[in-house]
This record gives C-alpha cells, sequence and structure tokens, in this order.
C-alpha cells in the first residue's frame, strides 16, 4: 500500500486530523482582513475562545505557530529584572529555555531527565530562594508523552508572587487545565493540537495581572498590540485568513461537542492505548504516573527500530505514527489521540501494530491489543 495523505489513519502527536467542516471553512475565497465580514469572524472567534481555555479573560489569536505564541509571551512578559525560573524535563522544555533567555538576563533552569515527572521539591526550593519574578513550564510535554503536574507546584507559584507562564500548546482541549484555580497567568494553545484546527496559529490567553505587566518585547508578536487591534475586532498585522476561518468552525466543532467531553474521550482513548500497547509488550516510555492523555510514548521493541515499525505502518498499512525527538530518535515512537481522533483510528492501528510485531515474532497474543481497545469502548 502506498501512502495516501487523503486516507491515511493519522496518528501523529500533531497536526492531527482535520474535520471536513474545517477543511471546508478555509476553502472560502479571499476576504479583505480589513472589512466587515472577516472583522465579524474576529469577534465570533473572541466569542468561542473561552470555550476552549474552560474560563474567560484576555485572549488574542497570532498568525504563527505555538512557538510564536511563546516568544510572544515570553518576551512580553519574562521580567527585565528579578529571576525567571524555567522547568524543563523534554525537549518543549528545553525550546521555552532557549526562547527565554533570548529576553530574560536572570534564569534559573530546573531540569529533571526526559521522561521523569515534575521536580516539584527543586521548583519550590527554586522558588523560595527569592526574587522569582515568572515561571515557565511545559503542561503537557508531546516529547516524551508526559503531563507534568502543575496542581503541585502552583501554591509556590503564588506565594512567590511569581507570573506563572504555561506552554499549553498540546494541553489545552486535551488534558484538564484548571486556569483559574491554579492562578496561571499565561497560556499558549496550539490550533493544530486538541483543537483539531490547521497548523498555523497560536492562542493566548492573558490573566489580568498578565495584561498589567505586559512589556514590549519582539514587534510582530507585541500582545499588548494584539490586545489593542481586538478591541475593534481587528489584527496589528496582516492575518493568515483561512486559518482564522477554520479555527472559527473547530471552535464551533468544540463548541457542539463540549469542552468535558472531547476531554473525557481524549482519556479514554489514552487508556485504550495503554492497555493496547501493554498487551503487545511494548512498554512506555514515561513514568506510567504521568503518562499524557493527548500522547502516547512507546520504546521501540528491543531490535526493532523506525524502519522496522514506524515506517513499516507507514508504507505498508496507511498508519502515520510519529518518532522521536532529539536522544530519542529510532528510540521510541508516538501515537497522538487529541482533537477529533476516535476509536476506528485506534482500531486500526493496533491491527497493523500487531500484524508488524506479529511478522518479527514478537506478537504475545494476536488480539490481545485489539480486545483491550474493544473493552474501553463507549
Amino acid at each position: 500500500m502506498t501512502f495516501d495523505p487523503e486516507t491515511t489513519t493519522f496518528l501523529i502527536a500533531g497536526p492531527v486530523r482535520i474535520h471536513p467542516r474545517v477543511l471546508r471553512a478555509m476553502s472560502t475565497p479571499s476576504l479583505n482582513h480589513r472589512g466587515d465580514y472577516f472583522h465579524a469572524v474576529v469577534q465570533e472567534v473572541r466569542d468561542l475562545l473561552p470555550v476552549a481555555f474552560g474560563t474567560k479573560g484576555q485572549q488574542v489569536v497570532l498568525t504563527g505557530s505555538g512557538t510564536a505564541g511563546l516568544e510572544a509571551v515570553y518576551s512580553s512578559l519574562v521580567p527585565k529584572d528579578g529571576r525567571t525560573v524555567v522547568v524543563t524535563n523534554g525537549n518543549f522544555g528545553d525550546r521555552s529555555e532557549a526562547i527565554v533567555r533570548r529576553y530574560a538576563p536572570n534564569v534559573t533552569t530546573v531540569r529533571a531527565p526526559w521522561g521523569q515527572g515534575l521536580p516539584v521539591d527543586e521548583v519550590r526550593a527554586a522558588l523560595e530562594a527569592g526574587d522569582v519574578r515568572a515561571v515557565c513550564v511545559v503542561h503537557n510535554e508531546t516529547s516524551v508523552g508526559l503531563v507534568n503536574d502543575l496542581g503541585a507546584i502552583a501554591p509556590a507559584v503564588r506565594q512567590a508572587g511569581a507570573l506563572f507562564l504555561v506552554d499549553g500548546i498540546s494541553a489545552v482541549a486535551g488534558i484538564p487545565l484548571p486556569i483559574d484555580r491554579w492562578g496561571v497567568d499565561a497560556v499558549v494553545a496550539g490550533s493544530q493540537k486538541g483543537l483539531a484546527a490547521p497548523a498555523g496559529l497560536a492562542l493566548v490567553h492573558l490573566s489580568e495581572r498578565a495584561v498589567a505587566a505586559l512589556h514590549p518585547g519582539t514587534y510582530y508578536l507585541d500582545l499588548a498590540a494584539h490586545l489593542t487591534s481586538l478591541q475593534k475586532n481587528d489584527t496589528p498585522w496582516t492575518p493568515a485568513v483561512p486559518l482564522f476561518l477554520a479555527l472559527r468552525e473547530a471552535l464551533v466543532l468544540l463548541r457542539e461537542e463540549g469542552l468535558e467531553r472531547r476531554l473525557e474521550r481524549t482519556h479514554r482513548l489514552a487508556e485504550a492505548a495503554r492497555a493496547a500497547a501493554g498487551a503487545l509488550g511494548l512498554e512506555l516510555f514515561p513514568d506510567r504516573r504521568f503518562a499524557s492523555d493527548t500522547v502516547t510514548a512507546l520504546r521501540n521493541p528491543e531490535g526493532l527500530g523506525d524502519p522496522e515499525v514506524r515506517k513499516v505502518l507507514e508504507r505498508e498499512y496507511n498508519v502515520l505514527v510519529q518518532g522521536g525527538q532529539g536522544a530519542l530518535v529510532g528510540k521510541i515512537f508516538r501515537l497522538g489521540h487529541m482533537g477529533i481522533a476516535d476509536w476506528p483510528d485506534l482500531l486500526v492501528t493496533f491491527a497493523a501494530l500487531e500484524r508488524v510485531l506479529s511478522k518479527h515474532g514478537r506478537l504475545p497474543r494476536p488480539g490481545a491489543a485489539l480486545a483491550e481497545v474493544v473493552a474501553r469502548m463507549p
């Protein structure tokens, strides 16, 4: 079978599969991005954003990937004086550190090995050392399939009086993120993850405290400029109009499903994926206690790498899953089950995985993985 992007079973860690309604929304003829029609689209998007974030507040949409959203937040909010604490236990935590160091003169990095949970005691110690003005952390580390327990450090961040800046790119609309309860000041989401819209937009939620603390950072990603334009349902620079139209429809789909139902479906898919992988003798890469609900990261079977597993899934079964990043290239593969992913996607993927492992004499019990998925279907 030849890989066909139109019919593939698409379970990478983002971008995710896109609903036909969202695809059709992008096919609208060119619009005047300074005209009344597009201004009405922006107003609708603004009205729908609280559905995704689970709370109201100052929320903006930036033309650019999730990394652009992170740079907008860090450049506009990390302090020019005082310390910034960055927490990392994966590739995207490392990326946050790299961006923050472009803008903050005094950075303390708290590290944990990739795949291990948030180093809560070390974070608290860094905060207790004093003079911390901002804490930057990834909620869901897709590179290792791990979710960080932000609730465990939220009280210490509040006590320190620091801004709580969160990379929620693969968490928003996929993993519970109680922004108000945890006192999060800024959250960045990516359009191409839990929202199941095309890649190319970053969504940013800001608390009142964060808005008051904004200062000039980058020119294009100046959050204050975007907030000012949004008051008129406008954007400071030329937006990616088709992506705004797609995002509007994706948010309508989320509203129709309901955020809680999407979170619950994503959780059930994750539980099924973990159980099915265990039935195949596949080992989770991260500590199971912190396994992500949006991405399942699995170690490659001993002696088998991407050419024998992931590439065969793509070439022979038209199933697309994702490989590892950085030092984990060739050592793990990752299944994304967020957005509009659903039970048929898991059934096809694990049926194909059973065939791949069977051909290498590595299948413990034929049908065991599928049975685990079926047992958890509604």
